[in-house]
């Protein structure tokens, strides 16, 4: 699990799915928008397959600026057990460089996930990706 970051950060985003069971759900929102019970976020997904259509959708239609992410990401804390599941939170930061060699902190916060062990390789069951802002900017191209 601890090369998810590194996929995104070098992007391989093809490998990004594969990071997930085939049903799974992965959301970015804010702390806000959690903590007001708000069940959506900016970016949604219920499959692998709903990833690897975002990850095309970036490679082959989607026009953004040039830019790459640095992910930091502290120890994940195990918050539960359940059978094969196991619960967990990751704090993390994400640098954004832009072509222009622009740097700035794109994103802080936690990662909620929910991680399998039911197959070979441990997978994201669920993986929430809860910001510290609420101002996510609007040029979200790659994910978190």
């Amino acid at each position: 699990m601890e090369d998810y970051g590194r996929a995104i950060d070098r992007d391989e985003l093809e490998r990004w799915p594969d990071f997930f069971e085939e049903q799974c759900n992965y959301k970015i929102t804010s702390i806000d928008n959690e903590q007001s019970g708000y069940p959506f976020g900016v970016l949604c997904a219920d499959s692998r397959g709903m990833l690897a259509d975002r990850v095309k959708s970036l490679r082959e239609a989607n026009v953004y600026e040039g830019q790459r992410y640095r992910h930091v990401m502290g120890r994940p804390v195990v918050l539960s057990v359940d059978g094969p599941l196991i619960h967990a939170e990751t704090s993390f930061l994400v640098v954004r460089t832009m072509r222009t060699g622009e740097m700035s902190m794109f994103a802080a916060g936690v990662y909620r996930d929910v991680v399998s062990l039911r197959a070979s390789k441990p997978a994201f069951a669920e993986r929430i990706v809860v910001c510290d802002s609420s101002r996510i900017d609007t040029l979200l191209a790659l994910p978190l």
